[in-house]
């Protein structure tokens, strides 16, 4: 399967480039998002591509888009991105790119969680709370959490960890009345998305969403949405509490890293085993059956 590390686009004017996407103006109002086979982990991204990778994502943020548009307004224009490219430019973006609203970001994650799992498990094992948020005593790791809690995280520049922050915190950087609305919205997300998961045997343990304003103030869900790079999907039939249990996401990647004493987190990656590239991608590629129903489209 062919791969696209980095898209090279001269056709638009390059605004910049994310962990995983590269951003494009389309006129003054519209962008077009390519997303690339990059994959990060821990915040830092990796040196290889996962081959189809962008093409999953994007795939799979359509399908959530499509399910979940009666609950927020979204950033899809619905123009097919090979329309704004230049010729010898449309095998970049086909099945890997959107033309979105230009919208304005609220640089604050929409953090929703389920189940507690990698850095909330962490967090409760030290402090009895996660993001602050005090949970009953003897909880066990992946165990379900009586109630989705949300747990926002400021956006760090790229090789910058997020940061967790209080609700509070949140309130002061963007407004009490933006804060609430983004906390409910994002909850009613993960719920919805969750019932619906569990009937194709998949669990959402935690996802995050992004937002951003259009001109009139109108809040919009934008970037990606609930995808293996911004979620973890566990297969239902074998979850047990206690453990962490198997991913449909990039937590394969994150588990292979975790066993690198002589790496702290940190820039630049090491080098991924081409048996974690390729078992990585296939995980990319069930998650998108399980949960969809669909294959890769080609």
């Amino acid at each position: 399967m062919n791969s696209l590390y980095q898209s090279s686009i001269t056709s638009l004017k390059l605004l910049g480039r994310g962990k995983v996407r590269d951003n494009y103006a389309v006129g003054e109002d519209k962008i077009l998002i390519v997303t690339t086979d990059r994959l990060s982990a821990f915040d830092v991204v990796m040196n290889e591509p996962i081959p189809g990778k962008g093409k999953v994502l994007n795939q799979m943020s359509d399908f959530w888009f499509s399910k979940l548009g009666d609950i927020v307004p979204n950033h899809l224009t619905g123009i097919a991105p090979e329309t704004v490219v230049a010729p010898e430019e449309v095998e970049q973006v086909r099945g890997r790119a959107v033309v979105a609203k230009r919208l304005k970001p609220i640089l604050v994650e929409a953090v929703v969680r389920g189940y507690i799992i990698g850095s909330g498990w962490k967090d409760y094992q030290a402090t009895g709370s996660i993001c602050g948020i005090p949970l009953p005593a003897g909880l066990q790791q992946a165990d379900k959490l009586a109630q989705p809690i949300f747990t926002p995280a400021a956006k760090a520049d790229i090789g910058e960890h997020d940061e967790n922050i209080s609700f509070e915190e949140m309130e002061k950087r963007i407004g009490k009345e933006l804060a609430e609305k983004m906390r409910d919205i994002s909850i009613k997300l993960y719920q919805t998305a969750a019932d619906y998961a569990a009937t194709r045997g998949i669990i959402i343990a935690d996802t995050k969403f992004e937002f951003g304003l259009d001109e009139n103030g109108v809040l919009h869900l934008m970037d990606e949405v609930l995808t293996a790079d911004s979620s973890r999907f566990w297969p239902a039939d074998s979850y047990a509490p206690g453990m962490s249990p198997p991913s449909f996401d990039k937590q394969f990647v994150r588990d292979y890293l975790e066993t690198l004493k002589d790496w702290n987190k940190t820039a630049p990656a090491p080098a991924l085993p081409q048996d974690v590239i390729e078992k990585t991608g296939a995980k990319y590629r069930e998650a998108l059956e399980r949960l969809t129903g669909e294959t890769l489209k080609d």
